[in-house]
Formats: C-alpha cells, sequence, structure tokens
C-alpha cells in the first residue's frame, strides 16, 4: 500500500512538470537578475492556444505595478490562425495574476533600488500557463562588453585545447 502511493506521486511529480515554452532571449544579457517569481496570466482563449503553440515574444517587455494590480506590458502574442482577428492588439496590456503580499513585497524592492521587472519566460504549468518574472537590475554598457570578451576568450581557449588533442 505504501509503495502504490509512492509510485503514484511521483508520477504526479512527472505531470508536473513544467513545459517551457517562450523565452525572453535578451534578458539575461541586458539585466542581472536578482530573484525569480511566479505568476499567472490572463489571456483569452485564442491567446492561450496561440501561446501553447509558441506564437509569442517577450522581448522588450516588462511588468509595470500600478496601484495594486500587476501588469505585463509590451509582451506580443500573436493571434492564433483560427480564430478571428478583427479588433485585436497583440501587444495590449496583461493582467498578471500575483498575491497581494507578493506585489507589496515587490513594491518595496523596487522602490528601494533601481530594480526592474522583467518576463523572463512563459510556459505551460499543468495546464495553465505562468509566466517567471525577474526582479533584475539593468547591466551597463561595460558590463555587457567584459561579459562579451570573457566569452570570447573562453571560446578560443576551448578552440585551442581542441586543435591540441587532436
Amino acid at each position: 500500500m505504501l509503495m502504490n502511493n509512492f509510485t503514484e506521486n511521483n508520477k504526479n511529480e512527472h505531470s508536473q512538470r513544467k513545459n517551457v515554452q517562450i523565452h525572453n532571449k535578451t534578458a539575461p544579457a541586458s539585466f542581472k537578475i536578482f530573484e525569480k517569481i511566479e505568476a499567472g496570466i490572463v489571456l483569452l482563449g485564442s491567446e492561450v492556444k496561440a501561446v501553447r503553440g509558441g506564437h509569442a515574444d517577450l522581448t522588450g517587455s516588462y511588468v509595470k505595478i500600478m496601484e495594486s494590480e500587476a501588469y505585463l506590458v509590451n509582451a506580443k502574442i500573436f493571434p492564433y490562425k483560427f480564430s478571428r482577428i478583427e479588433g485585436y492588439d497583440e501587444s495590449r496590456t496583461r493582467k498578471l495574476l500575483l498575491h497581494k503580499r507578493e506585489i507589496i513585497a515587490l513594491k518595496s524592492k523596487i522602490s528601494q533600488g533601481n530594480f526592474t521587472l522583467t518576463p523572463l519566460s512563459m510556459y505551460v504549468s499543468n495546464s495553465v500557463i505562468k509566466l517567471e518574472i525577474g526582479l533584475s537590475k539593468g547591466k551597463k554598457q561595460f558590463e555587457k562588453k567584459k561579459l562579451l570578451k570573457e566569452k570570447d576568450i573562453q571560446r578560443d581557449i576551448e578552440r585551442e585545447l581542441k586543435e591540441i588533442i587532436r
């Protein structure tokens, strides 16, 4: 009996895995991420189908807290090909589902420093679409150049090691 419960729980863990669909590729390069938060998102039916199909873009989008609610601004969810597209705005502002205490905590952290809330990824978790938000601080231009230089040096070292091994 105990073993059956264990295997059932194990199956549930496998079915609860996060199925990552859309990434914000520019966020890790442009921002230093300090904390990650998971939030639900309010979508239309056709938008849900579009996101599950991978037809969304998070580049250039951000999260804005107005009064006591959080909103995803400037994220593009392209229209689902089998839905009506009259009057559809692909980059409309969408409400995020967070607890009050989470919003208050985020507001206080943002006001303390030069932090911004950037969307990192959008994924399907247990048939619900979630948005991963990062509490981040923008990188300076010299920091970005330094990272690129370090990556180039690392790539050159790996290339030379491959030639030595051959």
